[in-house]
């Protein structure tokens, strides 16, 4: 016997459908690449996304094609979202801070009609026009006034694009499976892979991103998303704040620390979600300048691992702050380190204990830690095992690539190397091609890592595992300090001393004047080992 319940398609169009009608007058604030700060609110969003709509469909864009999208955190990326979705189309979200020639393969595997791109990346698309065949024209996110000469095919100006269309569009319903969205992996390993979202996919996401011990904001709230929606869906906050009527803060093309303060302080925004990159530029403006960010109640922080020191600050400020989890391939959200009973309670080093992890999963992902050869391993918060997860919002294949990504209980191995602890609480010790294995036991390097910069002298540290003679490998602690600072060798080790295993203090540590990211604000341990491939140990015997 079934239910005898409406069918009503979990659709993306649906979110500012109810974000219009219910939180019309709910602000959306940018500051624009032009440079002005920028106000509309849902109901205008709505009505603009209805064009973007009605003028693919004039393109000739059908359900199924892909559309990328090369831009900022912006009120039209908002609107070009919703409007691509809402006929069909799938938005590709392309990362800018890739090499032009990882841009080209992109837009080329994905098979983009229409680019749709910020003017800051204008110049890069004319440089790799030429290479994508499949890219019928480029609608750059400015007015007439603003629009630069270009060689790019058929380029027009977004709002001379959009005027064109009355606006007298409606947004078609379909099988709430449809592919809606596009999201390339940052390809450390091999070719970026396409992870393509569903409708159903990105509600249900919205939904878990919405509870309260997730990103929890409510139309009380002004959430300013430093991510950008071209990493990993924003985190989901493109599709849960206006389905919750959260004011939305958009911050462009400008994250310095000086430039989030601003906005963060005079648009008195309550929750915010970024990388540690970010949150070090706005703590190091913060301290230099004595000011303060009284309205902050919640900093959420993603990405790459969160260091003790960064945590402790934003208490001290009195923000609450959530260490969160998660993948490209899992919409992204996957943990988020929120104190539950009968951690509530705790103060001072154990309650970093518990933030520091990387928290546990809201209702819609199940997890598991395996070895090798798949066998389940203890909740123990001591036994490393292969992280594997399963949810509706997950993916289980990619686009394009024929190979089965799941294993027999329909489980997806995230690559990473984690402990569960009773509690269900999760902590990543490694990425499974990044953790050290010395002697036949594993060193976790992003522990050594979060220890590494809670020194008052270290900008940012890396650890490799670098081959030694008797054991296999060692860590090596590589470190970049702040402008103006100094420190040993020695120095790093004393401090580190005592608060770690003896058998998993670094052999050596090297400065270096910068440390290399991945596109997406990840550290490049590829190039960190490339770079010290010759290096031995000044103190390896046999």
């Amino acid at each position: 016997m079934l239910g005898l319940m409406q069918d009503w398609p979990l659709l993306c169009h649906k979110i500012i459908e109810h974000a219009a009608k219910y939180h019309g007058t709910q602000e959306v604030v940018t500051r624009s690449v032009e440079g002005p700060i920028h106000r509309t609110n849902y109901a205008e969003i709505h009505a603009r996304s209805l064009k973007v709509s009605q003028s693919l469909e004039r393109d000739g864009i059908k359900l199924g094609d892909r559309i990328a999208t090369i831009a900022w955190n912006t009120w039209r990326h908002l609107e070009v979202w919703y409007g691509i979705m809402g006929i069909g189309a799938i938005c590709h979200t392309v990362n800018p801070r890739l090499f032009p020639e990882q841009i080209a393969w992109i837009v080329n595997h994905a098979q983009d009609r229409i680019v749709i791109t910020d003017l800051t990346f204008v110049p890069v698309l004319e440089k790799i026009a030429s290479q994508l065949p499949s890219v019928e024209r480029y609608v750059v996110l400015t007015d007439k006034a603003h629009m630069p000469q270009t060689t790019l095919k058929n380029a027009v100006a977004y709002e001379d694009w959009i005027a064109a269309s009355d606006g007298k569009f409606e947004w078609k319903t379909f099988d709430e499976n449809t592919a809606a969205a596009m999201c390339y992996t940052s390809g450390t390993t091999g070719d970026p892979k396409g992870v393509l979202y569903s409708h159903r996919s990105n509600v249900l996401h919205a939904l878990m991103a919405n509870s309260k011990d997730a990103l929890g904001t409510s139309a009380s709230d002004t959430m300013l998303p430093v991510v950008p929606l071209f990493h990993a869906n924003s985190w989901g906050i493109a599709f849960s704040a206006p389905s919750m009527g959260t004011k939305l803060v958009m911050p462009g093309p400008k994250l310095d620390g000086a430039s989030v303060y601003e906005l963060l302080s005079t648009e008195k925004v309550t929750h915010t979600a970024g990388v540690p990159t970010v949150w070090l530029m706005l703590l190091q403006y913060m301290a230099a300048n004595n000011v303060k960010l009284p309205d902050l109640q919640m900093v959420i922080c993603g990405g790459s691992a969160m260091p003790r020191s960064m945590i402790q600050a934003f208490l001290d400020m009195g923000s609450q702050v959530r260490h969160a989890w998660g993948m490209t391939e899992m919409s992204p959200l996957g943990t988020l380190a929120t104190l539950k009973p009968p951690f509530t309670e705790r103060t001072g080093e154990e309650r970093l204990d518990i933030l520091q992890t990387q928290g546990y999963p809201p209702f819609g992902v199940e997890m598991k830690i395996t070895d090798d050869a798949g066998k389940e391993l203890p909740w123990d918060g001591k036994t490393f095992g292969r992280l594997k997860v399963s949810g509706p919002a997950i993916a289980k294949a990619y686009f394009r690539v024929d190979a089965n990504i799941l294993d027999d209980a329909g489980f997806f191995d995230t690559g990473d190397v984690s402990t569960m602890d009773e509690h269900g609480y999760m902590r990543i010790t490694d990425r499974s091609k990044d953790v050290i294995k010395s002697g036949g036991e594993w060193i976790s390097s992003i522990d050594l890592e979060n220890l590494a910069v809670g020194h008052p002298a270290v900008a940012e540290a890396a650890v490799i595992g670098v081959h030694h003679p008797k054991w296999d490998e060692r860590p090596l602690l590589i470190v970049q300090l702040k402008q103006g600072q100094s420190a040993t060798r020695e120095d790093i080790l004393k401090f580190m001393d005592g608060k770690i295993a003896k058998w998993w203090m670094p052999d050596d540590v090297a400065f270096v004047d910068g440390i290399p990211h991945t596109a997406t604000g990840k550290i490049l341990k590829t190039a960190l080992r490339d770079q010290f491939k010759d290096y031995t140990f000044p103190t390896a015997a046999a």
